[in-house]
């Protein structure tokens, strides 16, 4: 995919999050409704320039949903920083061994380059991946790339073939959660490759505000009712279609 950025309205909209934010506090008195599923670990993994701070609406859902909510607890997310890969590998492994239960990675922009892969790396320990606007195809998709880029000069483009490797899905349910009208990162970019569990789900929103829009949060407690065992594509009720 040749990497294209997102058009200029789209990003004069990003503004849009606050709006869905409002959202979100109508939403919550539904939404705090406890779920049916198997409750379990979830670690949220920030986007780019973002920090638990502002994972916390999420969070604080899965957490009244049963689940056990974990930040990834290293302040702003500033990129591919020395020892990020492996604090984050070590909470997912010692989260697994103290629940015995596999943990399900939610990762939002950046965040979800992370989540794709810990979970490539320890498919053992995950349950799922649910990416929310990350630039799946090329950080080149992403209009914070040149930033990304001054913070982190010794990052190295990653070679065509190693590329290719990050493209391809990790080998557990993986769940993209993309809009059309996103601003930060291009919504073809943001699309898991298919596969035989892998998916891509379309809501109406900005990209700031994916960790709180109502439609990206519906959809993300649904896959974390799936058993990975029995894993089925998602499907919108038919109210919420409308």
């Amino acid at each position: 995919m040749n990497p294209q950025r997102p058009a200029l309205h789209h990003t004069l909209l990003e503004a849009r999050a606050g709006l869905e934010l409002g959202a979100w506090l109508a939403a919550l008195p539904i939404m705090r409704r406890k779920i049916a599923g198997q409750p379990h670990p979830v670690l949220v993994i920030p986007g780019f320039f973002a920090s638990d701070t502002a994972t916390w609406p999420l969070r604080h859902l899965l957490h009244r949903w049963g689940h056990r909510a974990l930040g990834w607890e290293l302040g702003r997310n500033l990129g591919a920083k020395p020892g990020t890969f492996d604090h984050l590998l070590r909470m997912i492994e010692a989260t697994a061994v103290a629940a015995d239960q596999r943990v399900s990675l939610i990762g939002w922009s950046l965040g979800g380059i992370f989540a794709r892969e810990l979970s490539r790396t320890r498919p053992d320990l995950v349950r799922c991946v649910v990416s929310l606007g990350s630039p799946i195809h090329g950080p080149e998709s992403s209009s914070l790339a040149p930033l990304f880029k001054r913070l982190n000069p010794r990052a190295k483009a990653p070679s065509p073939d190693a590329q290719r490797n990050r493209i391809q899905s990790p080998p557990v349910p993986c769940t993209a959660i993309y809009t059309r009208s996103d601003g930060i990162v291009h919504w073809r970019a943001a699309l898991e490759p298919a596969g035989q569990r892998t998916e891509n789900i379309r809501v109406l929103g900005s990209h700031m505000g994916l960790a709180h829009n109502p439609l990206a949060l519906y959809a993300i407690f649904d896959r974390l009712e799936q058993e990975p065992e029995n894993w089925s594509r998602f499907r919108w009720p038919e109210a919420w279609a409308r």
